[in-house]
């Protein structure tokens, strides 16, 4: 794909997109599924007057746990983090898959509360007074192993509840869901827990539950089936305790949207419901989808639309907006960064615990200077201090300006589309020489080798790099000396997954694992562009 095309699809976005905003009052809108190509993993959402909050997974990385708003339910952008860093230093070290698994929010007594569990530790909890923080220090509110997905849940008697799953690869057993007492305060469950519900022969691998109540009924939304073949559960109670009754309320059907999993429903001051969920695509991650709910007169909801009279719904890909009694919003995801601030802006994250003296923003101002230290392992799997933010969109172009004129002996530094196989610009100082090389791994979570396909010396201080992702998240890598004239160093590259998650793009530098402290990389600036078909309304 030709970077004019790119940048000719972005202005357009661009433009349209404004002149939709001005027309949104005369007209009635749609809004395309998923509303963002990119991995927003098990979504909830929680309505406090006309804002939308809405929390994801964020597993190994940190910050983690993006806390993002919304006026529209369409267009979201990152406000917070609950974790800044996780709170043990297991995870000072990838540890991909694992940490932040499936979290809930709720508003409470004046105070957002957001739970998640991780399968290794237990289920934490912070609550905070303003979503955009600061978020108070992570409670531990039960140890143990496999305790994962849940929900909390405050009754209109005083009473307070939790709602959870079974990991099976950590306790051995799944689609059962457990219903505890929890102290009012949310700091503490009160008991071991009550199985609500067995799913094994009619809903397998139950999983995700939220839990709500609706005239006089306790309901648990929860995905089952498994994350791409699987379908929406809705079960119901007129004791907390059960016995629930089970209704599939989604599924795949006719449509073309695969696996419609876990997410949240949130009722609109306009008497419109809504149900905020993810799709599994593979390198893209577990994109955000946006349904419409409806309450029927029996007192089950049926999401999405059922086309094909079998009482079930299916997935929409378009639908007009939420009257959310704003108009849309149309605000482009948190991408690309000047680093013009203090602080690493909200889209960033780091494959482990973060350290301070992996970078600055003042010591080189209007730069992101990144340090090279000493790693064990110089595969990008492995190497916590890569800096890195999901893929934006199925068609996008990033480029960076990098300087290298500090780079000592051994150091590392570069441009990267991540995952368990992963490929990567990268420079390099070498006997004296600055190299400048495309490399692939293939297998890097099994310890694959690193194989460079083609590299040339530079005599810069300075050089561009570019990746082009194209459909079915094909990689293409780029470098410039002058900014203008790019020459192709490496295309064809597959982007995969990690576990849970997409490939991300990423940014490094470090330095051999039998070095000290080398030197630095400074980038300048990380542009980003991209085609949002909810931009082009």
């Amino acid at each position: 794909m030709k970077t004019r095309t790119i940048a000719a699809i972005a202005l357009a976005s661009m433009f349209l997109g404004l002149a939709a905003c001005q027309q949104a009052s005369k007209e009635e809108l749609y809004y395309t599924n998923p509303l963002y190509y990119a991995d927003y993993s098990d979504p909830d959402v929680v309505r406090v007057g006309e804002d939308f909050y809405m929390v994801t997974s964020s597993f190994t990385y940190s910050p983690g746990l993006p806390v993002y708003h919304s006026k529209d339910l369409v267009h979201w952008q990152i406000i917070s983090h609950v974790v800044d860093r996780h709170p043990t230093d297991f995870f000072d070290v990838p540890r991909h898959g694992m940490g932040v698994w499936a979290p809930s929010i709720r508003y409470h007594d004046g105070y957002f509360w957001v739970f998640y569990g991780d399968p290794d530790f237990g289920i934490y909890m912070s609550k905070a007074k303003d979503p955009a923080g600061p978020w108070e220090p992570l409670t531990l509110v039960h140890a143990g192993k496999g305790l994962i997905d849940p929900c909390p849940f405050w009754d209109d008697d005083g009473n307070a509840y939790l709602v959870r799953a079974w990991a099976k690869s950590r306790a051995g057993i799944n689609s059962v869901l457990v219903m505890h007492r929890m102290s009012a305060e949310g700091d503490r469950l009160l008991d071991d827990g009550i199985m609500v519900f067995d799913g094994t022969e009619t809903q397998p691998t139950i999983e995700g539950p939220k839990m709500y109540k609706r005239n006089g009924f306790y309901y648990i939304f929860a995905p089952a089936g498994g994350v791409t073949p699987g379908w929406q559960t809705v079960l119901r109670s007129k004791n907390v305790f059960g016995p629930y009754e089970e209704r599939i309320v989604m599924h795949q059907g006719d449509s073309d949207i695969n696996g419609p999993h876990q997410g949240g429903w949130v009722e609109l001051e306009s008497g419109e419901h809504w149900f905020v969920h993810f799709q599994c695509n593979h390198a893209y991650g577990r994109m955000l989808h946006l349904n419409p709910l409806e309450w029927r007169n029996d007192d089950w909801p049926i999401i999405g639309i059922d086309r094909n009279g079998d009482g079930v719904g299916e997935p929409v890909r378009t639908f007009r907006y939420p009257n959310t009694g704003n108009p849309p919003q149309f605000v482009p995801q948190q991408t690309s960064d000047e680093f013009e601030d203090e602080n690493l802006a909200l889209q960033w994250r780091w494959q482990a615990n973060w350290r301070q003296e992996w970078f600055s923003l003042t010591e080189n101002p209007g730069h992101l200077r990144l340090y090279s230290l000493p790693v064990e392992n110089e595969s990008l799997y492995t190497v916590p201090q890569v800096l890195t933010q999901k893929f934006p969109a199925e068609t996008f172009e990033v480029t960076t300006k990098l300087f290298i004129r500090n780079l000592k002996e051994g150091d590392v530094t570069g441009l990267a589309a991540t995952g368990d196989d992963y490929a990567t610009l990268r420079v390099s100082r070498i006997n004296g020489q600055t190299n400048l090389a495309f490399a692939e791994r293939h297998k890097a979570n099994e310890d694959g080798e690193l194989k460079i396909v083609n590299s040339i010396n530079i005599e810069r201080d300075h050089v561009y790099l570019r990746m082009i992702v194209e459909p079915g998240a094909i990689c293409s890598f780029y470098y410039s000396l002058d900014g203008e004239n790019f020459e192709i160093m490496g295309n064809g590259f597959q982007a995969k997954r990690l576990r849970w998650v997409g490939s991300s793009i990423g940014i490094y530098c470090f330095g051999s694992p039998q070095g000290k402290r080398g030197g630095s990389a400074d980038f300048e600036w990380f542009r980003v562009i991209y085609d949002d078909p909810n931009l082009l309304n």
